[in-house]
């Protein structure tokens, strides 16, 4: 009886040990971390000059006037000086700065500032819009205290992290909370797996640096949920992803992403259903490109892609993310699902940024119009010159009305060239998003949309609609 007393006592003491060593205790304080990290941090300020045309009347014509664009031109040219704030951080002695793409996209000066007030004009290495990531170089001899990064693959939901930067212009800022959830996207660039955290992040922390309790960078801080500030979710790219495109930056001034050349769709359980996979997973060949490196490897049209050098494809959009970190010229294996049986193929990756198939993306108008029925209009989405000329927030989404008709319900009420960013209190991204809200409220009794916009004087305004 002692014998088996001794060993369920045993085992439960090895379960609370287990137990033990996969929590982790809750700081008593970030003050030591916080005061070792902050010298590595800098707050980044940039000035660019945005030229604007002034009303030479002093009245505005009606929105649609045939006069609006008769006299537009008569303006005189203004220019004038706008400034935008950020953060960063150093990853090397020499004074090689880590941030986002568009803290610093079309500045013309750019001003680092350390935790030691010390002011140091940079230059920038190298930038990626598609990742939003940017390498920039301080123009000094002097040897700065960098920090490394951290694998943020082990990053789990749960740990603690730690952010610094620069929120608002006030420098220096450390705030603190834990991983929320891994693996975001939310529809600003093309390759995204975002890190979720509640650490309060704001206006102003863009680019900074997020910190696991090792003071190691697991990620770059780069957006957040609500217009008006901090709700507790905010999203960071991961460190090893990062890495991946600041290596290039800082070796080529560019980057060098892997292209297979073919264009994805999910795999809906109805699909795996009618090509007898056992569950719904890996990315659907819609096209290949013609002389693309899968086109070579004769992949085709209706092939399911399952694994891609040895890593699993669960859903589409880890396939994008996977290949672009791969190497340029690689040899590498392709598991396929075709005609309800698995084979493989030996694709050489090519290059996206020289593919054909990346020049028609990335030079496909911006301005592609849309009317949205139900509220006779014609809209735009917004483009990041829209942002630069008219100085709203850096993540600004929403759309754009270049056109009104005369018997829409949103005549008289709303300019032309104002930019829907709400409706129902809902983000719109998309013309699609504002139909299918226009939609859902004809189908209501009280059929008014509330409507939140940046008028023609980028003035933030709410207004109520009544649909007919």
């Amino acid at each position: 009886m002692n014998i088996v007393r001794t060993i369920v006592f045993s085992i439960i003491i090895t379960f609370i040990l287990s137990l033990k060593s996969y929590s982790k205790d809750v700081p008593k304080s970030f003050a030591d971390l916080a005061e070792r990290l902050m010298p590595s941090v800098v707050n980044i300020s940039t000035t660019t000059t945005i030229t604007t045309q002034n009303n030479p009347f002093p009245f505005q014509f009606p929105p649609g006037s045939p006069f609006e664009d008769m006299f537009k031109e008569f303006g005189t040219p203004q220019e004038r000086k706008s400034a935008a704030l950020g953060s960063g951080f150093i990853i090397d002695e020499k004074g090689i700065v880590v941030t986002n793409n568009h803290v610093i996209q079309d500045a013309e000066d750019i001003i680092v500032r350390l935790s030691d007030e010390k002011e140091f004009n940079a230059k920038v290495i190298g930038a990626d819009p598609l990742s939003d990531i940017a390498v920039l170089q301080l123009e000094t001899n002097e040897k700065f205290v960098p920090v490394k990064f951290g694998n943020s693959d082990k990053a789990r939901i749960g740990d603690w992290v730690m952010a610094i930067g620069n929120p608002f212009g006030f420098g220096g800022t450390v705030t603190s909370g834990i991983i929320s959830a891994r693996n975001r996207s939310l529809g600003l660039a093309r390759y995204e797996d975002y890190i979720q955290t509640d650490a309060s992040i704001n206006s102003g922390n863009s680019g900074g640096p997020l910190f696991d309790m090792s003071g190691d960078v697991i990620g770059i801080n780069t957006a957040i949920l609500g217009r008006n500030g901090s709700i507790g979710i905010g999203f960071a790219i991961p460190s090893n992803s990062a890495k991946v495109v600041i290596d290039q930056l800082i070796q080529f001034g560019e980057t060098k992403r892997g292209w297979l050349g073919v264009r994805i769709q999910d795999v809906t359980k109805e699909i795996a259903e009618v090509e007898n996979l056992e569950e719904p997973r890996g990315a659907l060949v819609a096209s290949v490109a013609k002389g693309s490196p899968s086109e070579k490897a004769d992949v085709k049209a209706g092939d399911i892609i399952l694994e891609f050098d040895g890593k699993k494809i669960q859903e589409m959009k880890q396939l994008p993310i996977i290949v672009a970190k791969t190497k340029v010229g690689k040899k590498v294996k392709v598991k396929i699902w075709r005609n309800k049986k698995e084979i493989e193929k030996i694709i050489i990756l090519g290059r996206l940024e020289t593919s054909e198939d990346f020049k028609v993306s990335e030079n496909k108008s911006q301005i592609e119009e849309t009317k949205i029925e139900d509220l006779k209009i014609i809209v735009r989405e917004i483009t990041k010159e829209d942002i630069k000329t008219r100085n709203l927030p850096n993540q600004t989404s929403g759309l754009v009305i270049t056109q009104i008709e005369r018997d829409s319900p949103l005549s008289g009420s709303i300019e032309l060239n104002s930019i829907i960013i709400e409706a129902q209190k809902k983000r719109i991204r998309t013309a699609e998003d504002l139909n299918k809200i226009t939609k859902q409220v004809l189908k209501t009794n009280q059929k008014t949309i509330l409507l939140v916009i940046y008028n023609s004087q980028n003035q933030r305004r709410y207004i109520g609609i009544k649909l007919n």
